[in-house]
């Protein structure tokens, strides 16, 4: 049997998004901006790759935008996380299909309120980069119980900074909810 040595899979990446408590509070504040000024580089139309953008280059943006994502999403910041799609954006789920961002925006919304909300923590402990592809299990743990409230395995196709995300694949798994209350909504900045 051939077994594998196990790795981290943060060990070359800006911050370590894997359990609770790794992340030191001026490296979030950083990673928010870097994660705003990376949406901002958005093109219009979806760069090709060739050589002058080769899937290399796609990949080394891809692993620095990771940790901005993950801070983006713990923070509950749905204008940060909708500006990482493209408009075009396929989304593939168990309610879905999706197709631009207008269709799923209400849904994921209340994903967004249930797995950032106050005294849950989203976990990432496995995350993997080939070219476009990003793959990344998550889970979103209880603070106090240690209970895991959700959980989910995804594949981003995402063009680097310059092209976002044009292609999302999720399976999720609600134990607690699956509709946040209003009250966890409205912790959600949209705009």
């Amino acid at each position: 049997m051939n077994q594998r040595t196990r790795i981290n899979y943060y060990r070359d990446l800006t911050a370590d998004y894997s359990r609770p408590g790794l992340v030191p509070d001026d490296l979030r504040a950083r990673l928010l901006q870097e994660a705003e000024r990376f949406a901002a580089m958005k093109e219009p139309a979806l760069p090709s790759l060739g050589a002058e953008y080769p899937p290399s280059r796609v990949e080394e943006e891809n692993r620095a935008w990771w940790p901005t994502h993950c801070e983006a999403l713990r923070q509950g910041r749905g204008d940060i996380l909708t500006a990482e799609y493209r408009e075009d954006l396929v989304y593939l789920c168990q309610d879905g299909p999706y197709r631009g961002l207008a269709e799923q925006r209400e849904r994921e919304r209340h994903w967004w309120a249930l797995i950032a909300q106050p005294g849950v923590t989203m976990c990432w402990p496995i995350v993997m980069f080939h070219g476009e592809v990003v793959y990344f299990e998550w889970k979103c743990v209880d603070d106090a119980t240690h209970e895991t409230i959700a959980k989910g395995n995804v594949t981003w196709v995402r063009r680097g900074h310059r092209g976002a995300c044009h292609l999302k694949t999720e399976q999720l798994t609600f134990y607690r909810d699956v509709f946040a209350p209003e009250r966890l909504l409205g912790l959600i900045t949209t705009t």
